[in-house]
């Protein structure tokens, strides 16, 4: 029988709540590297040498989370790491690129713009290197021929979200939009959209994520020519943290929730100043990501069954943010 979306929403629900207290969104970064440690209990395994590329911008810390995932498997894997990031697709692909160059035994991608990755995922595929995608591209894994994705449907993140925001009273969302073009965002507001239905409204404004002072006055501006505003959405944790100076500048009532966390976002949430945040479980991602190439190259494993497997979402509250924030403080939530 086919399940219907709200169906798949619950079991993800279900499954990652009960993965998340057991355990993205950006614009403008430079490359980043670093290799990871082995001796790890797969130490007698050949050492494979696998390049994890991801769309982060300088400061995002969001990401530190799934590098920090990723290189945890690593060490247990006895994998050499490479992280290299940039916000730009073009550059994202000429480090793909790169990778492939290198001879890599396996590459884990981020797609929030699949368009310029597909020459060099081909040019990866051309060379049996076998490539997995994360965190983005969600809707976009199967045509791309990846061996797995792990993320989340930003279609049921963001119906959750707006359905949250519809049984808390909200008539009028600001959803806020760090980066232009990058479609996940753009899928999560429209979610939201959907979720929230007739009880309110949603409008979506645009700002450049990597200026915090510019972010800030675009979001007080707005709160202060729309009084009727009582909630605002953001997409990332660090500009969550910058929406909340810009209510109190506006002097705003509206409440503040958000897509994805870092430490400082989980402290927000413990002290009142964010309602909730939807939790992607971006350590998992890096984590599952290089762990589940490593079982590709070393027993020709899949995971997922030809489907994608949910991180997420999960809500972050005040009903289990005591037990995350012990998480947060090691840096993996």
């Amino acid at each position: 029988m086919k399940k219907t979306r709200a169906g798949l929403r619950t079991a993800a629900l279900l499954a990652v709540a009960a993965l998340g207290l057991a355990s993205c969104s950006s614009s403008g970064g430079a490359q980043d590297s670093g290799d990871s440690d082995s001796g790890g209990q797969a130490a007698s395994t050949p050492k494979y040498k696998i390049t994890l590329v991801t769309h982060a911008s300088a400061g995002d810390t969001f990401w530190d989370i799934v590098r920090k995932g990723a290189e945890a498997a690593a060490k247990k894997d006895n994998i050499e790491l490479q992280y290299v990031n940039n916000d730009n697709a073009s550059q994202q692909a000429t480090l793909i690129q790169n990778a492939v160059d290198a001879k890599v035994d396996g590459i884990a991608v981020t797609m929030p713009n699949v368009g310029p990755l597909t020459s060099a995922i081909a040019n990866a595929q051309a060379a049996k290197i076998p490539v997995i995608g994360l965190n983005a591209g969600y809707n976009d894994w199967k045509e791309q021929k990846l061996i797995g994705y792990f993320g989340q449907d930003e279609s049921i993140a963001g119906q959750a979200g707006g359905q949250r925001l519809a049984q808390e009273g909200a008539k009028k969302v600001l959803c806020v939009i760090q980066t232009q073009g990058q479609s996940q965002l753009e899928d999560r507001c429209k979610a939201i959209t959907t979720g929230l239905g007739s009880a309110g409204s949603v409008e979506n404004i645009y700002v450049n994520g990597t200026d915090a002072a510019a972010t800030q006055s675009t979001i007080t501006a707005k709160l202060q020519q729309d009084q009727s505003i009582d909630h605002v959405i953001t997409l990332g944790a660090p500009i969550a943290l910058i929406a909340v100076d810009s209510i109190k500048e506006a002097g705003s009532s509206a409440k503040l929730a958000t897509f994805d966390t870092n430490g400082e976002l989980v402290a927000a949430v413990k002290d009142g100043s964010v309602e909730w945040a939807i939790d992607q479980q971006p350590y998992l991602q890096g984590y599952e990501a290089v762990d589940s190439l490593w079982l590709y190259l070393t027993n020709a494993n899949t995971i997922g069954g030809g489907e994608a497997v949910l991180t997420g979402p999960a809500f972050i509250d005040s009903s289990n943010i005591d037990a995350v924030s012990e998480y947060a403080k090691a840096g993996t939530r």
